[in-house]
């Protein structure tokens, strides 16, 4: 980084918004590396853990939108630090109070939604300090926190060995707590913010029919990186018999794969335009899905599929966003919560849809499919329109960006 850049802006304001994002994220997610233990403490059928894991991924995606209706009524730091007392509050009193049934666990994921959607406080909070030569380095920075996922892979299934799974939610509480104090006390709002958006933004960009593929074409990368990273423990435990902490190593690895290649893939998309390399990563993640729905019998070959498959829908979710400022650049506040949102209903869809699959046919084959078929659906709509895209908003003569 240049010194330019770190004058530019708020360095404070930029590290506690990563902070904020990265064990957001991780809370966000903890229920996946936690189902294996849950469901069986809950003696929960494959479907209903699909149903668990899956739904803060739903609240997530839906609570987006509420929370960048507080950012741009109130200020992202008034939208973080409630969003990060409900969090705190909820894990609490989920440790306190205990979880004993599928109706609890739900309502705690609903509960961690709210984690989900930090995405649209600490994004605008970070990138509102910094001018547009600078935005790609800040918001790279900021949304650098899909690594928190990692941490719960890694860490919350052997938590739960050691001390029980309840209390890795207790235990959740300190970090967050740290990071809340961090937030407090150097997050700052920018002197210059944008006006709020009405509902005839939002309405008026849904009128345009390139915003329906943006929105298609996220819901298939990062609704396959959300999807496969909270359906990856109990796939690995059911399909090979791994125990609970394995099985988090195992899916911590392919979580890593895909949280690394989302700044990389935006690189790329710089480099070789961003229709080419979700071309190519589509069809690298459905290939390589659609292998492991044959339910090879080695779990590392199987392994090795799944983090190639990550890395391509890690390198698509850059890419994605390295096409919508050169489409949207006038609405791109507005097009960033609804692709946001239209990711995490992909994620969900594809988590609760494994769990069904798997109840009703006894494997995960068909579920796997299904999804490689959506990377194909993906690559095809996509093969669609850009020539159009390339010779109007994507044409030289208009954007200096590779498309």
């Amino acid at each position: 980084m240049s010194k330019d850049f770190w004058k530019a802006g708020h360095t404070p304001t930029l590290l506690v918004s990563f902070l904020y994002f990265d064990l957001s994220f991780m809370v966000w997610y903890i229920l996946g590396p936690l189902a294996i233990q849950i469901a069986e403490a809950l003696q929960l059928s494959a479907q209903q853990r699909g149903l668990m894991v899956a739904t803060p991924i739903l609240a997530g995606a839906l609570l987006r939108f509420g929370m960048g209706l507080l950012v741009d009524r109130f200020s992202p730091k008034f939208a973080g630090i409630l969003g990060q007392v409900v969090v705190m509050l909820a894990l609490g009193f989920a440790w306190l109070h205990g979880i004993q049934s599928l109706s609890q666990a739900l309502l705690l994921g609903v509960f961690l939604g709210v984690a989900g959607a930090a995405f649209a406080v600490s994004l605008p909070l970070a990138s509102q300090w910094y001018p547009p030569e600078h935005q790609g380095k800040a918001m790279g920075i900021a949304g650098a926190g899909n690594s928190g996922t990692v941490f719960a892979a890694l860490l919350a299934p052997t938590l739960a060995a050691l001390y029980g799974w309840e209390n890795v939610f207790g235990l959740a509480v300190l970090p967050l707590s740290v990071v809340f104090v961090l937030f407090y006390l150097f997050a700052k709002n920018a002197p210059q913010r944008p006006k709020p958006k009405a509902m005839a933004d939002y309405l008026r960009v849904l009128g345009d029919k390139d915003s329906w593929w943006f929105m298609f074409f996220y819901c298939v990368t990062f609704g396959g990186f959300a999807g496969l990273a909270s359906a990856l423990p109990g796939y690995f435990h059911d399909q090979y018999g791994l125990n609970a902490v394995t099985a988090g190593y195992y899916t911590a690895a392919c979580v890593f794969a895909g949280s690394l290649m989302r700044p990389l893939g935006g690189a790329l998309a710089d480099r070789i335009g961003g229709i080419r390399t979700l071309l190519v990563m589509y069809t690298a993640a459905a290939l390589l899905i659609a292998v492991v729905g044959f339910n090879l019998p080695q779990v590392n070959v199987a392994l090795a599929l799944f983090v190639g498959a990550m890395l391509a829908l890690g390198s698509g979710n850059g890419a994605v966003f390295q096409l919508v400022p050169q489409r949207f650049r006038k609405e791109i506040g507005v097009m960033t919560g609804l692709i946001g949102m239209a990711g995490g209903i992909g994620g969900f869809l594809l988590a609760a849809g494994l769990g069904l699959v798997k109840q009703h046919t006894g494997n995960y084959q068909l579920g796997l499919w299904l999804f490689a078929s959506l990377g194909v659906v993906a690559w095809i709509g996509l093969h669609g329109v850009k020539l159009r895209w390339r010779t109007t908003w994507g044409a030289s003569n208009v954007t200096a960006a590779r498309v």
